[in-house]
């Protein structure tokens, strides 16, 4: 807005739906005032008001002297992805010839083609140069969040756990419990370092963030998988989040928490199965498994922050997709449920969810949680 509109000395941010709801607990009005600086913007909440598009949706106006000079709508729609209405739909998943899963399987298998090596012919050679430095930012996203304790920002005092994850040996660990419990720090490492500000790579979203970089992170310090290994795993993922932006939504304001953590499940079980050079079958097999047992999660952040329960649903999800992994491993072969179904189920079911269980703070945890000896919900909600 600020290139569109030189001239402008004041610009002006109208929030509405899900951004308005939740925009204080996500620091919202905090990133537009910073991006706007040093010119001032005033940021308002509108959560009455229609939202007909998107629940993300925000007007920027740009002022000159007092007067108007531009006015601009725009929708988040998940993952950093920004529309603006009325102007063409730049998305980066159209740079895929195939829409589905089984077009890109059927393309691959008649081009002896591995999803990754599809993911570089479509993108060019470049993409796997940009995932390592993906990769890198991953990994030391991670190590912050390894190495400070505390309180995370916000209203809820929610303490930093991933450090202590990471160090307390259990008295008598098994082997799973290790990997349990380091698959599960890595997770909540990369979602506090998000709940606190921190830099971190939307896998698809900020809110979901932990789960692929933790299964990835695991199993090169646990097996001595390459950063090359590790990029097509990233390549492949990354293929499997863009099928579900396209078909469906990596929103939670629009579909609820099944479109981030469900998709990023998907995302890191496919990585894993292309890590293990997995066939074709058994990767949609990995990615559809991790999908279908998130249907229905609903969006809830506790006062608007992505503290509780979000950064333990990271945790939980890493863990599935090492699960839906070995599922892969075994059954593949048996298995009856597309992923181009499970991801057109997923949207049908988040457009049944009610609103308030999508990421508006009303409902659910956000609803029941005693916030200063004082419940969100009110007698007529019962």
């Amino acid at each position: 807005m600020k290139e569109r509109c030189p001239e402008a000395d004041a610009f002006r941010a109208v929030l509405f739906g899900s951004l308005a709801m939740t925009g204080e607990g996500h620091g919202t009005a905090a990133v537009i005032e910073r991006v706007f600086s040093p010119l001032p913007c005033d940021v308002a909440f509108d959560a009455d008001s229609p939202c007909d598009v998107h629940p993300n949706t925000m007007d920027i106006e740009a002022f000159s002297n007092g007067k108007t000079v531009g006015k601009l709508r725009f929708y988040s729609v998940g993952g950093g992805a920004v529309r603006i209405e009325s102007e063409p739909d730049e998305t980066p998943c159209k740079v895929y010839p195939h829409s589905t899963f089984t077009e890109i399987s059927e393309y691959c298998k008649s081009n002896k083609l591995r999803l990754y090596e599809y993911v570089g012919q479509c993108e060019g050679g470049g993409i796997f140069d940009y995932l390592q430095s993906v990769w890198e930012r991953m990994k030391q996203t991670v190590h912050e969040g390894l190495v400070v304790s505390g309180v995370l920002p916000g209203v809820l005092g929610t303490e930093r756990r991933a450090q202590k994850l990471y160090n307390q040996r259990h008295i008598d660990e098994s082997a799973q419990t290790r990997e349990n419990r380091l698959v599960c720090s890595y997770a909540f490492a990369a979602s506090e370092q998000n709940a606190s500000g921190g830099i971190v790579v939307t896998a698809p979203t900020c809110g979901a963030c932990g789960v692929v970089p933790s299964v990835l992170k695991y199993m090169q310090d646990n097996r001595g998988f390459s950063d090359e290994r590790i990029v097509r795993a990233l390549a492949t993922g990354g293929l499997i989040g863009n099928l579900v932006k396209r078909n469906a939504s990596i929103s939670g304001a629009e579909c609820g928490c099944q479109a981030e953590i469900g998709t990023a499940c998907s995302m890191a079980a496919a990585a894993l199965a292309e890590l293990f050079e997995m066939g074709l079958e058994q990767i949609e097999y990995a990615a559809e498994v991790a999908m279908e047992h998130h249907l229905g999660l609903t969006c809830d952040p506790i006062a608007g922050l992505v503290q509780i329960p979000c950064i333990e649903r990271n945790a939980v999800a890493a863990m599935r997709a090492i699960n839906a992994l070995s599922l892969a491993n075994f059954l593949a072969d048996s298995r009856k449920i597309s992923f181009d179904i499970i991801v057109k189920t997923m949207l049908n079911t988040g457009m049944d969810i009610k609103s308030c269980y999508r990421e508006t703070s009303v409902g659910g945890l956000a609803k029941y949680y005693e916030l200063g000896g004082k419940r969100n919900g009110t007698a007529e909600d019962e």
